[in-house]
This record gives C-alpha cells, sequence and structure tokens, in this order.
C-alpha cells in the first residue's frame, strides 16, 4: 500500500513502530500545551473582564509570595517531567541501530544520493527523475513532482534496516516523514539510524538541509517490499551491475556512446549546462560552440573537468561517481551535440587509464591547458 506524500497539518503517523510513537508524543505533548494555554489565557481573560478599572477595581500589591514561587516552579517542574519519561524512552528506541538485517550506506552528493548494501557488493545513485520540462513549467506537473528518482532505495520489509549516512561534499540531511527518519550526513562523519518498515509500499522524502543551489531537486524515495521480491531484485540488480563493468573492456560505437550520453547528461549534467547546453554564464560556461568541445587541443582538458572537476569553480568531480562506461558516453556525447561535431569518440579503456594516473598535480595544470586552448582558439570550458 502507497502512502501519500501530500502534505497535511499534522505529523504522518508511518509506518513503523517508532513513527507511530513519535506521532503519539507529539499528540500527547501537543495537548499539553493547549491545556496549559486554556488554563493559563482563561484566567487572564477572566482577570481582565473581572477586575477591568470600569468596575471601581483596584490592582493589589504584593511581593515575594513563598507559596506563589514554590506553585510556579514545582507545577512547570513537574510537567517537563511528565514529558521527559515517554521522550526519553522513545529516544532511546530512535538512537539503537543495533541487531540490524541489512546495513545501507547513504551518501549524500550535490545533488544525489548514493546507496550502498554493505553486505550484497550493491552501490548505486539515486537522482531525480521530474522531466525538465515540468520543472520549466512547459509540461503540467505529476503526482509525485520533485519527489520521484530513477533509483529508489529498495528493501525488505520485516527486517531492522541500519541506514549510515555520510556526505561527499556539503552538509545533507536524510529525511523521511513516514519512517520517521532525519539525519544529517555530514563529511568526515558516519551517523547512523534505522527504520523497521511493516507495510510495502512506496515512501518518499527530501533533503532537509540547505546544500546548494538544487538543494530543491535532491528526493528519497524508499520502496519496500517482500522478502520475495527484494531477493529478484537484487539478483536483478547484481546481474545489472555486472553487465555494466563488463561494458568497460569492449569498443563502443559512436551511435552507442551518443544514446548513452544523452542520458546520462540529462541526469548529471543538464542542471548546470542546461539541456541544450547552452550553460548559464558566467557561473556555468556553455559547452555548446565551445572549442574545448570542438577541436582536438581540448579534448584532454575536457576530459581531465569531468574526471577530477575544476578546482574554485561550480564544477564537481564525476570520476568517482559515474562508471568508466558513462563518462566515455557522456564526453563523447558533449563533444558531439549541439553542433560541436568533434566528430571523435572517448572509450572507456582510455578512461580506466586516465583515472588509474590520477589526478593531475595541481588546479594550475587543468588551468594552463585552458589558457593555452584559449590562447589557441579563443574559447575556453
Amino acid at each position: 500500500m502507497a502512502v501519500s506524500s501530500e502534505s497535511t497539518w499534522n505529523l504522518p503517523v508511518g509506518v513503523t513502530e517508532i513513527s507511530r510513537e513519535v506521532f503519539s508524543l507529539h499528540m500527547i505533548i501537543f495537548w499539553i500545551c493547549v491545556a496549559i494555554a486554556v488554563v493559563v489565557f482563561g484566567v487572564m481573560f477572566w482577570s481582565l473582564i473581572r477586575y477591568r478599572r470600569s468596575k471601581g477595581s483596584k490592582a493589589s500589591h504584593f511581593h515575594e509570595n513563598t507559596w506563589v514561587e514554590l506553585l510556579w516552579t514545582a507545577i512547570p517542574l513537574l510537567i517537563l517531567v511528565a514529558m521527559a519519561i515517554p521522550a526519553t524512552a522513545t529516544l532511546k528506541k530512535m538512537y539503537d541501530p543495533s541487531a540490524a538485517d541489512l546495513d545501507v550506506l547513504i551518501t549524500g552528493y550535490q545533488w544525489r544520493w548514493r546507496y550502498e548494501y554493505m553486505q550484497q557488493d550493491v552501490s548505486y545513485f539515486s537522482n531525480l527523475s521530474t522531466p525538465p520540462e515540468q520543472i520549466e513549467n512547459l509540461q503540467k506537473k505529476g503526482e509525485h513532482y520533485l519527489l520521484e528518482v530513477d533509483e529508489p532505495l529498495v528493501v525488505p520489509v520485516g527486517k531492522k534496516i541500519r541506514f549510515l549516512l555520510t556526505s561527499a561534499d556539503v552538509i545533507h540531511a536524510w529525511w523521511v516523514p513516514e519512517l520517521a527518519v532525519k539525519k544529517d550526513a555530514v563529511p568526515g562523519f558516519i551517523n547512523e539510524s534505522w527504520a523497521l518498515i511493516e507495510e510495502p509500499g512506496v515512501y518518499r522524502g527530501q533533503c532537509a538541509e540547505l546544500c546548494g543551489r538544487n538543494h530543491g531537486f535532491m528526493p528519497i524515495e524508499v520502496k519496500a517490499v517482500e522478502q520475495e521480491e527484494y531477493n529478484r531484485w537484487l539478483a536483478e540488480k547484481k546481474a545489472q551491475l555486472q553487465a555494466q563493468a563488463s561494458g568497460a573492456n569492449k569498443e563502443w560505437a559512436m551511435e552507442e556512446l551518443m544514446a548513452q550520453g544523452e542520458t546520462v547528461y540529462n541526469t548529471y549534467c543538464s542542471s548546470c549546462h542546461q539541456s541544450n547546453g547552452a550553460g548559464i554564464p558566467p557561473v556555468f560556461p556553455a559547452l555548446a560552440g565551445s572549442d574545448l568541445m570542438k577541436l582536438e587541443s581540448g579534448r584532454q582538458e575536457h576530459i581531465d573537468s569531468v574526471l577530477f572537476g575544476r578546482a574554485g569553480t561550480a564544477m564537481s568531480a564525476f570520476g568517482q561517481v559515474l562508471s568508466v562506461t558513462d563518462l566515455a558516453a557522456v564526453i563523447t556525447y558533449e563533444r558531439n551535440a549541439w553542433g560541436n561535431s568533434s566528430g571523435d569518440t572517448v572509450q572507456p579503456g582510455e578512461i580506466t587509464q586516465r583515472l588509474t594516473r590520477g589526478q593531475p598535480d595541481s588546479a594550475e595544470t587543468i588551468t594552463a591547458q585552458s589558457e593555452e586552448v584559449a590562447d589557441a582558439n579563443g574559447s575556453s570550458l
């Protein structure tokens, strides 16, 4: 049963024991606060009406009333203790990820999530799948606008899942309301949380930490399925990853690289450089018409920029994000799309060799290459 992601005025009850406890705790404290407000404001308004000046009432003068001070100290203390006891019990459960059946490492990137099943040797990226046409108001927005992904996190129901959260760049936050899970993903640290989902369905969330320009385009989708379906998905995912690995050892035709490259570009690059390659100058330069894309003299810098990023700019390093096949395909696509027509292809084997040699000695290496190409051709990435 899929759970609706529509906004409501209250917390969701959720599909885990913890989420129900959080909801119950929230409602208990909410009604305590309502009762306090009714009593305090009731006494205040009654006093304003009963002892108003127009009736000839005169204010009493008193201070240092021991009983009053004891009461207004003891009563709030008792209320706070009454709130703290159930809250502490729930927090103890929330912070106990021990005895998990499955560990998933969740890494935040600008702006996507990477899921790694620790015991299964399976990992992949999860990206926003809402079409750009909807974002640009060229199409009617879908039911799950900005909350849909290409690869959801698939987990079995009835199993305790431990989430290990970290980040590869800035602080993110993995938040799924129906699971009562909200945890920061901090670079250099591993935070823990967990969930035991009781009902099959799709549960959606978002990054809850302002993490950059595309913070609002970083959704989360958790698909909870029965154990048998999870086992089938896991086997299919392993076979898919093995097929991708084998593709790194073959020579790809231009048509194959262009088709794969367009998919990769639209998923990872179009949000900055636009679907037509026009970019958003000066922060995200245009790729269409760039001599760096069209000419052989800019080929190596182009490859290095995609693999290792560009220091001091918004260009991220994709060498450890994409497979060598996807890297070769997207570079080939950029060099031959939007009228660039360099006519050359980049093969996965070349990307593997470049990654093996490692990052350039310094940021100045790529900068120097860029200046040489700019001097020769009047353009740079």
